[in-house]
């Protein structure tokens, strides 16, 4: 295998034909169908392509490629036209299976895809088993020789640590976990791969990338839209299952990592199992000191008054579910033993921003009089994952002038303003990943065992506490019970400016 195929800057995919289940649903028309045009446009998918939707709505093969595709002329790009095709049938019916090996034998014939097939799980959580196993009982997990099956799952990849086990059985007794590919979109953000090659790219970070220097970090993704239309599946996860388990501790694993002996894809997701390995695992005991939750309550303006999060359809009036979840992590290793790490996220917060924080030890002694010193605050490493997408240096500079004060001052790097080269949609970097066998962007089963043995003591103690459950107004940023967590060490939050 080749020690870099994920940083390969000219790749295109194999002949391949992707099936994604849940054809007719909001993921596939808002990313996955569109993440293939692209591919498509970019000269990335070969003429021996074939795309198959499966999904309980009827619908035909012209409607499916007409729909999925927006109507656009597909004439110009002959990896798509002449290859879509749609089968209808109910996601526990052998049936379906028997229709869909029908036409993935067609394909082969008449699109030369070789056999090759990638099967996307886009559907409800709850029908991945019968997906699975239907699959299996066609045959259909089964490469002939030569050729590859493989499978793609979306979150959420179990409820909890003993789900996820079971969902692992299922999956293992019809494919190899080296045909699994577990998704989190997030890894498929340029901004979020840019997190490796800035620690392991230039030499002048990594000797400051330790408790010696650091004094602590923070992580926050932060939303200002609430659950809209998706208050039923909202309040089955919350904060914590919806972006904690996965996104955070994702990006939290790729920042803290030791560094990997190669960047195949096992060397670098085995340095993040180490790292997820060595977070001190919550006891009931401490979480009211480690873990805050919150819900958002009617607030904004007189001319923008955001509806609270009991009052959006399909929430439970009663509703104890989390929209905002802040968390105190340790990290029991060499590198960090001591750091604090603060990870936060919400729904209808001030502003949408996704970053990572490295805020340095102030120096050990200022010469500068108190009084010269002017809104100097810690220096610190601000890698912004979105908007805005870049990396700013926070340091304190001499004030223009006679007298010498001293304020903070930041040098910053634009993705927009720097390159000129457009950069992939998430899902189009993971599905050209997943198609040419480079699981470097996906996760590994113990990888996800780890985050949820993370979680599921916070979340088991949230459910069992009958107490109200903190709230905090749409727009703020968040419950007082989240700036007391970072308080108690005299630290606090970052606004996300």
């Amino acid at each position: 295998m080749d020690n870099a195929p994920h940083i390969t800057q000219e790749r295109s995919a194999p002949p391949a034909t992707i099936v994604i289940f849940g054809a007719s649903g909001d993921l596939t028309r808002r990313k996955l169908l569109p993440a293939v045009e692209s591919l498509a446009r970019h000269g990335r998918l070969p003429r021996e392509f074939a795309l198959v939707g499966v999904a309980r709505t009827a619908m035909d093969d012209d409607t499916f490629g007409s729909s999925s595709l927006g109507g656009r002329n597909l004439a110009d790009k002959p990896q798509l036209a002449g290859g879509i095709r749609y089968v209808s049938g109910g996601y526990d019916s052998p049936e379906t299976y028997k229709q869909l090996a029908e036409v993935l034998d067609g394909l082969d014939e008449t699109r030369g895809t070789a056999g090759n097939r990638i099967f996307y799980l886009s559907t409800p959580a709850e029908a991945f088993e019968p997906v699975i196993n239907g699959l299996a009982a066609a045959g259909l997990n089964h490469a002939r020789e030569g050729s590859f099956a493989r499978l793609v799952i979306e979150k959420p990849y179990g409820k909890n640590l003993a789900t996820a086990r079971e969902l692992d059985e299922v999956v293992h007794a019809a494919f190899d976990e080296r045909q699994v590919f577990r998704i989190d979109h997030y890894l498929g953000k340029d901004t979020v791969q840019n997190v490796i090659a800035l620690r392991f790219a230039n030499s002048i970070f990594q000797p400051i990338w330790d408790r010696s220097w650091v004094d602590h970090v923070q992580i926050t993704v932060a939303e200002t839209l609430g659950v809209g239309t998706r208050g039923g599946f909202y309040e089955s996860a919350g904060a914590m299952r919806d972006i904690v388990q996965n996104h955070v501790l994702q990006v939290l694993a790729l920042s803290l990592m030791e560094p990997p002996a190669s960047f195949d894809a096992e060397g670098l997701r085995n340095e993040k199992a180490k790292l997820l390995q060595a977070i001190r695992l919550p006891t009931d005991r401490d979480i009211a000191d480690l873990a805050v939750r919150g819900q958002y309550t009617r607030g904004g303006t007189r001319d923008d008054l955001m509806a609270g999060y009991r009052d959006e359809p399909g929430v439970d009036p009663l509703s104890r579910t989390e929209t905002y979840a802040a968390m105190r992590l340790n990290v029991d290793n060499w590198r960090w033993a001591g750091v604090p790490f603060y990870v936060r996220t919400g729904k209808r917060l001030p502003s949408r921003v996704t970053e990572v924080a490295l805020q340095f030890q102030r120096p050990p002694h200022l010469p500068i009089p108190t009084n010269q010193l002017t809104e100097l605050e810690a220096d610190a490493l601000i890698l912004r994952i979105q908007p805005n997408e870049g990396i700013s240096l926070r340091f304190g500079a001499k004030v223009p002038g006679h007298t010498f004060r001293v304020r903070t001052a930041s040098m910053d790097f634009s993705y927009d303003k720097t390159f000129t080269e457009e950069s992939p949609e998430a899902y189009e970097r993971l599905l050209l990943d997943a198609m040419l066998g480079d699981p470097t962007l996906f996760i590994r089963s113990d990888e996800v065992e780890q985050c949820w043995r993370i979680v599921d003591p916070i979340i088991e103690h949230w459910t069992n506490d009958p107490s109200p459950i903190p709230t905090y107004e749409a727009a703020s940023w968040g419950p007082t019970d989240a700036d007391r967590l970072i308080g108690r060490s005299g630290r606090r939050w970052r606004n996300g400016a």
